[in-house]
């Protein structure tokens, strides 16, 4: 059954003390970079990194006594894991959730610390879920879904009632879809006060399931391409939120790791936000598409746990991205003076050397020739086009790597 508004005021109101309304916050570069006028929904602020807790800790708050006895189980990427472990915490009761085995190791290590028991199966979400499903079954355990459930749904619906409170004005709003718990709840709450607002989903163009399945008029399984959007890697759409989608939503869009990265970058640089890839694609479409010019528009920013080493990724890929970062491979005669060359004229550009590497004895390196890897930083795009005309009337050759 589907959940109604009123469940999601319900949930709003239970929801105590460890779920925050996180803040709405205008964003005057977004908004020049959009042609928009830019709000964003900080769910990366919320307990636990995500969005998610919202969902676990009411429908775990819903259980009974003998329920919460044989404790939940819950399948998760990383966020709904989270979310679940903190939930189950509070209320003392069991908690077993399993993980993709390519699941980050920060969110891995932290659904532990919150004292969940933690098995790795499968690689992606859908086959988490069918051994968990298999866990439940042996066990008596609850199966806590990620976005399939109407509790679930409802209290994810919350924040579409804090953006409703806090901008009632609103135009547009973008959501991020994996499996359309989010969505679906923010839809309900939406378009019950103003059937007006204009609702977006934001799907990974790797795992497009909820835009499939739209396009086909049933459920349909798609995806599976490697992303960096882990969160909303799902391959089939709930069967609820399917329903819940296809009847409100306006549109869903899809977006690109390389958009992606963008958003992440510029939500680093100018906001001083770390959002995670899966809670960045609402806003990577609005960068990339400037969909809404003159619109008054809210991007929810679902979450903000990231692997260190993906972040580390993302900030090098986002300065080359914006011709900031220049990786040169050049082939140079191996005699003194030769490097000075091209020294000189990284100087002259004003650019700024970060690394080096010196190659003499690769297979692909002639005798008598020294390869040269440099990284190379810049004040932008024009810069580097500057410094990469300089070195070809010099004659010098080389490979842009960036």
């Amino acid at each position: 059954m589907n959940p109604s508004y009123d469940e999601i005021v319900k949930a709003n109101s239970l929801r105590g003390n460890e779920i925050r309304k996180t803040p709405l916050i205008h964003s005057s570069t977004f908004s020049e970079l959009t042609d928009s006028d830019v709000f964003l929904k900080a769910e990366f602020r919320q307990k636990t990194g995500s969005f998610k807790i919202r969902g676990a800790y009411y429908k775990i708050q819903s259980l009974s006594d003998e329920e919460k006895k044989y404790g939940v189980v819950a399948a998760s990427a990383g966020n709904h894991a989270q979310g679940v472990a903190f939930a189950s915490s509070l209320e003392k009761i069991p908690c077993t959730i399993v993980m993709p085995k390519n699941a980050s190791p920060a969110k891995v290590a932290a659904t532990k610390g919150y004292g969940a028991k933690v098995i790795l199966e499968g690689i992606n979400y859908d086959e988490s879920s069918a051994k968990a499903h298999e866990i439940a079954s042996e066990t008596k355990a609850t199966m806590i879904h990620a976005f399939d459930d109407p509790q679930i749904i409802a209290a994810q619906g919350v924040i579409g009632l804090e953006i409703l409170e806090d901008l009632p004005d609103v135009d547009e709003v973008y959501v991020p879809i994996g499996g359309g718990g989010l969505a679906a709840g923010t839809l309900i709450a939406i378009k019950e006060k103003n059937p007006d607002i204009k609702v977006v989903g934001v799907q990974s163009r790797s795992f497009p399931s909820m835009y499939d399945s739209l396009k086909q008029g049933s459920i349909t399984s798609s995806g599976g391409a490697r992303t960096i959007a882990d969160g909303i890697s799902v391959k089939v759409p709930g069967q609820l939120t399917f329903g819940i989608i296809k009847e409100l939503i306006d549109e869903i869009v899809l977006v690109d790791d390389t958009e992606i990265t963008k958003a992440m970058f510029l939500l680093m640089e100018r906001m001083k936000f770390v959002v995670e890839p899966a809670g960045a694609v609402s806003l990577a479409h609005l960068i990339s598409k400037k969909p809404s010019p003159g619109k008054k528009v809210v991007a929810v920013l679902a979450g903000g746990n990231v692997d260190m080493y993906l972040l580390g990724q993302i900030v090098d890929k986002g300065l080359a991205a914006m011709g900031r970062l220049l990786k040169l491979s050049i082939l140079l005669p191996d005699r003194p003076g030769a490097f000075k060359e091209i020294v000189d004229e990284i100087t002259l550009a004003n650019a700024n050397i970060v690394e080096v590497v010196h190659d003499r004895l690769s297979s692909h390196i002639n005798a008598g020739s020294a390869g040269v890897t440099l990284s190379l930083e810049t004040q932008g795009q024009k810069q580097a086009d500057l410094l990469i005309e300089s070195l070809k009337r010099k004659n010098i050759q080389f490979k842009l790597m960036t």
